[in-house]
């Protein structure tokens, strides 16, 4: 089992690290949930899941690589001053849209398993001069943080890819201040996927294979004792996952959703 997790790991910092290759070269990889197996580009992917017209537009926009499933910092209600972890920044995207919101007087940390997203982001950091923003190279099951030392933790469409689920919101609870929020944008699983589907690790890595139900996903927060859980289909589910592939009709099996809670 153990091996299996390694290998899906490995799978899914490989794909997501050539989408930054790829890009050099105008394009992306199939291999995510990025939309490209449809034609459809970034700009309106992420106009598509929530983003406003204004971050896409604004200097933050090449940092937009069309790989989200929804606007985390649409439940957020992020407040200056506050200290916000991203989980799985990429090249830094929301990351930089949540800067703006807490302002000089607060912090946004991105966490990346990948190495060239962070390396990506930290270029678009110091290109865009954002001094309010940390990149930081780790993994979302053993955060380099310090406990009760976040307020907003923030993630979009990326918990799904990790192999250990509980251990993510377990550290998550930890590092989190009492009264800190989870806002995250991420995909479930509506009903079991064929064995075809199953049996292709790029599924795994395309955002689709690794959702887990939404009972589970209450049972994780609840037995770790957040608060106030939310969980919300997007009105627009249908659509979002219909992007990811022709192939597949991803809307049977899995929806994107909000996913609100309370430490």
């Amino acid at each position: 089992m153990e091996n299996k997790k390694e290998k899906i790991k490995q799978k899914v910092k490989q794909n997501y690290g050539e989408i930054i290759n790829a890009d050099q070269l105008g394009c992306c990889s199939g291999s995510s949930c990025c939309g490209e197996e449809t034609g459809i580009g970034r700009t309106k992917i992420a106009q598509k899941i929530g983003y406003e017209k204004e971050a896409l537009n604004s200097e933050f926009a090449e940092a937009n690589f069309g790989l989200g499933c929804g606007n985390p910092r649409a439940i957020a209600a992020l407040k200056e001053g506050e200290t916000v972890l991203d989980l799985g920044s990429g090249a830094g995207f929301d990351a930089f849209l949540a800067s703006r919101e807490v302002g000089e007087k607060g912090k946004v940390i991105g966490i990346d398993m990948t190495e060239e997203m962070v390396e990506k982001a930290r270029e678009n950091a110091q290109k865009n001069g954002v001094k309010n923003v940390e990149f930081i190279l780790g993994e979302i099951e053993d955060l380099p943080l310090a406990d009760e030392s976040i307020d907003v933790i923030i993630s979009n469409c990326v918990i799904n890819l990790s192999t250990d689920k509980k251990q993510v919101f377990t550290e998550a609870k930890r590092v989190l201040k009492k009264g800190g929020r989870l806002a995250i944008s991420d995909v479930l699983r509506a009903a079991d996927f064929p064995e075809e589907i199953k049996a292709d690790l790029d599924n795994y890595s395309s955002c689709v294979t690794g959702s887990i139900e939404e009972k589970e996903l209450r049972t994780i927060l609840t037995e770790l004792n957040f608060k106030k859980i939310n969980i919300e289909r997007k009105s627009n589910s249908d659509q979002i996952v219909a992007d990811w592939s022709s192939k597949l009709q991803l809307s049977n099996y899995i929806y994107s959703a909000y996913i609100g809670a309370e430490k």
